[in-house]
């Protein structure tokens, strides 16, 4: 469908992804667990997973661009740009 943004917004095709995760998951680890790597299919859970929250724990990535180039951070209780001297 060209008007669909982005394939997991398809109800059919986020089902059967929702349905086989357990089985997703289970190969990821299995191969993890025994060396095997297998980037795309990490990749591509790390997306599925990132996807579908609302929000995303970024904050480590603020602190460090905060640290290091003094870019600032949001809040998620507090409204506006902060910054922090780190050192």
């Amino acid at each position: 469908r060209p008007d669909l943004a982005n394939l997991l917004l398809d109800s059919a095709y986020a089902k059967e992804l929702c349905d086989r995760q357990v089985e997703w998951r289970s190969f990821v680890s299995t191969a993890k667990l025994n060396g095997i790597p297998c980037p795309a299919i990490t990749s591509a859970l790390d997306y599925f997973d990132g996807f579908r929250r609302e929000r995303l724990p970024a904050n480590l990535i603020q602190a460090l661009r905060d640290r290091f180039g003094a870019h600032g951070y949001e809040r998620i209780d507090k409204p506006g740009t902060f910054h922090t001297e780190w050192v």
